[in-house]
C-alpha cells in the first residue's frame, strides 16, 4: 500500500496499527453479507440451517478482499470525520 495518496497527499497510516479499527468495520460487514446469504439460501431452497450458513460462508468468501478494502476506505472517511488532519503543505 501506498504510504500517501499520490493525488491529493493524503497519508494513509497515521499510526503504526492504524487500520485496527478497520478490522472491526470489516467483521460487522461480513457478518451482514454472510447473514444476507444465509436468509437468501434459506428462503430459496429452504436447507437445513447448517448447511445454509456453510455454503453462505463459502459464497462469502470470494467477497472477502474487497469488503477489507471497503472497510479500510471507511475507516479513513471516519477517521477523517472525527478528528481531521490538515493537509500536507506542498
Amino acid at each position: 500500500m501506498h504510504e500517501c495518496c499520490p493525488s491529493c497527499g493524503l497519508k494513509f497510516e497515521r499510526e503504526q496499527g492504524y487500520f485496527l479499527g478497520a478490522m472491526y468495520i470489516s467483521y460487522a460487514l461480513a457478518l451482514m453479507v454472510i447473514i444476507l446469504l444465509a436468509a437468501a439460501l434459506w428462503f430459496t431452497l429452504r436447507w437445513p440451517l447448517q448447511k445454509t450458513v456453510t455454503w453462505a460462508v463459502v459464497l462469502f468468501l470470494p467477497l472477502a478482499p474487497s469488503l477489507t478494502l471497503l472497510a479500510r476506505v471507511l475507516w479513513i472517511y471516519l477517521d477523517r470525520a472525527v478528528d481531521p488532519e490538515s493537509p500536507p503543505s506542498m
